[in-house]
């Protein structure tokens, strides 16, 4: 189906939440529609008009809308899930489900997410109106409101439904809904603000934006968007600063202790801090590998051993000044810098997202700030300047060429774009993270599908592209995703027709020289781009069917690294 199809989108859509589900994960069992049948009962959906939904979000009970006696299917058949919901497994990535967090589904269906999470030893409660309605709605740290705003018809329930279960959290508040776009709800009969299904059920269909505005507006809160349909509101803001500056950092692994180095210092005092040294090699090697992690000294609660250290040689700074008389310093001038950019970059999507100012700030955060910044005032006027640079193309356009330098791979087609692997986002120049994270805030955290990115280097968009197999010698495009800054909006396109998937040529281009397959790679793209006439280091654009008849042409075909003739 070419882009221009008036339903091109919704199969953009409905390929995603296939995706989303984990349905292709195995496709060697799709083909048949039992096989696929059974597939999408074992992961907990439903299929209703072409539609996934979560077997749990559909209700059970019938209820009159007296206004226009029309009824409205809440529910058929509940059919039990084998593993988390969506949203829950966000819960899992972020760390929310360690045991140190008490969890409460708002809308639980049968309770197929609580049985998973009481399985782990968790503290896991719900209610359901239907299912569960005599369970108590218990305040928790986080509660979880998932795919129920979608299956609501009466506008006023369902504003309650977001509160109830805002008023029930004590820190984090998920909220997760169906997407989709104005072709694929066209299909259906419109009712209220919704439309009815072919099962005579309700369904209020979202787009990513106008869900995130509704409740932000309703909460009257800052709302961080995780991923499409996916949203995060803290009501602890303590707790939210700590999960952005999570999101924010890098972790490097830091090298060992460099060897002693000779120094001005008299030498009664260098020996004697060689021998301290020796002696207690191993809590110097922790003190130091946690000043790295923080990119400054740390506070007394802040390095386990303290006292122990302390009582060894005194306080926290004159240990440190200890090991910068004997130790190399480069790498805590590399991670102190490295931490101040994280900082810089938190800040600055503070003030892209416009979140409203904290009154409180981490004990950790505040120490930060101190020791790399001096004042609050510097690191947000840093981080505005950097804000407003990135709307500077000839700016963006020298960072660029600067990261395609510094990147283990890349390439760089001048004046237009830079291309990458997603892995290597934390080690693009400062301005370009500031960059992409802006672009990713209206699309979420990446996952595990997406491979490559594509800063545009003059028109303000960034492109995520994912293919079939990323490890392949060529891997076909299944689907692209187009986030345009400028305008707020984002472009989904999916490649379902396999003729249409382009190749990715020349992969070597965007692997690193050490990885095991660089040097294969790299003599088959010679062969590859000899044999069909293009250059091997270049971005090659073709379709899979122009690709396959290029083969076809010179009767050959490929397996692995090799091109054998047919």
């Amino acid at each position: 189906m070419l882009p221009e199809n008036d339903y091109y989108e919704h199969f953009v859509l409905l390929t995603q939440e296939g995706e989303n589900a984990g349905l292709y994960d195995n496709t060697r069992i799709i083909g048949f529609k039992r096989s696929w049948d059974n597939l999408i009962t074992r992961h907990g959906y439903e299929l209703v008009d072409g539609r996934l939904f979560r077997s749990a979000a559909l209700t059970a009970n019938v209820q009159t809308d007296k206004a226009d006696n029309t009824n409205i299917d809440r529910h058929k058949t509940a059919i039990v899930r084998h593993e988390l919901s969506a949203p829950m497994k966000t819960l899992v990535k972020h760390g929310y489900l360690k045991g140190n967090y008490s969890i409460f589904d708002y809308g639980c269906g049968r309770g197929d997410d609580l049985r998973e999470l009481e399985a782990h030893g968790l503290d896991a409660l719900g209610w359901d109106p239907n299912f569960q309605p005599d369970n108590d709605k218990i305040t928790s740290d986080i509660v979880n409101l998932g795919f129920v705003l979608n299956v609501i018809e009466d506008q006023d329930e369902r504003l309650d439904a977001l509160l109830g279960a805002w008023e029930l959290a004590e820190k984090l508040l998920v909220v997760s809904v169906m997407l989709a776009n104005d072709n694929y709800i066209a299909q259906f009969t419109p009712y209220k603000d919704g439309v009815i299904t072919s099962r005579n059920t309700f369904q209020k269909y979202y787009a990513q934006s106008e869900i995130k505005g509704y409740i932000e507006r309703s909460l009257q809160d800052d709302v961080i968007t995780i991923a499409p349909g996916i949203f995060y509101i803290f009501k602890d803001k303590l707790e939210e600063q700590q999960y952005l500056q999570r999101k924010y950092k890098r972790h490097h692994h830091w090298q060992q202790l460099t060897a002693p180095t000779p120094t001005d210092t008299k030498e009664k005092t260098k020996d004697q801090a060689k021998l301290v040294i020796t002696q207690h090699q191993a809590l110097f090697d922790s003190f130091w590998a946690q000043s790295l992690e923080l990119g400054r000294i740390p506070a007394n609660d802040e390095f386990a051993q303290s006292e122990q250290i302390r009582a060894l040689i005194g306080s926290h700074k004159k240990v440190f000044g200890l090991l910068q008389e004997l130790f190399d310093t480069h790498e805590f001038a590399q991670a102190e810098q490295s931490r101040k950019e994280d900082l810089l970059l938190y800040f600055a999507m503070g003030l892209f997202e416009k979140r409203k100012p904290y009154t409180q700030q981490p004990e950790r955060l505040k120490r930060d700030i101190k020791a790399l910044f001096s004042d609050y005032n510097t690191a947000i006027h840093l981080a505005t300047e950097l804000l407003f640079a990135i709307a500077d193309t000839d700016l963006i356009n020298q960072q660029c060429e600067k990261a395609h330098q510094q990147l283990p791979a890349s390439l760089l087609n001048g004046g237009h774009s830079l291309i990458f692997h997603k892995d290597y986002i934390d080690e693009l120049p400062l301005l370009l993270r500031v960059y992409v994270g802006a672009g990713l805030q209206m699309y979420g955290d990446l996952g595990d599908d997406i491979d490559v990115v594509k800063i545009h280097t003059t028109s303000g968009k960034l492109t995520l592209t994912a293919y079939d197999d990323f490890e392949k010698s060529v891997p076909f495009l299944v689907e692209r995703i187009k986030i345009k800054m400028a305008d707020q909006d984002i472009d989904f396109f999916d490649y379902v027709d396999e003729s249409r998937r382009p190749p990715l040529l020349n992969r070597h281009i965007y692997l690193t020289t050490n990885n095991e397959y660089f040097l294969k790679q790299k003599s088959f793209d010679r062969r590859l781009s000899k044999l069909l006439g293009y250059k091997p280091d270049i971005e090659v654009n073709l379709t899979s069917t122009i690709f396959s008849n290029a083969l076809l042409d010179k009767r050959k075909s490929i397996i692995r690294y090799r091109i054998t003739s047919t």
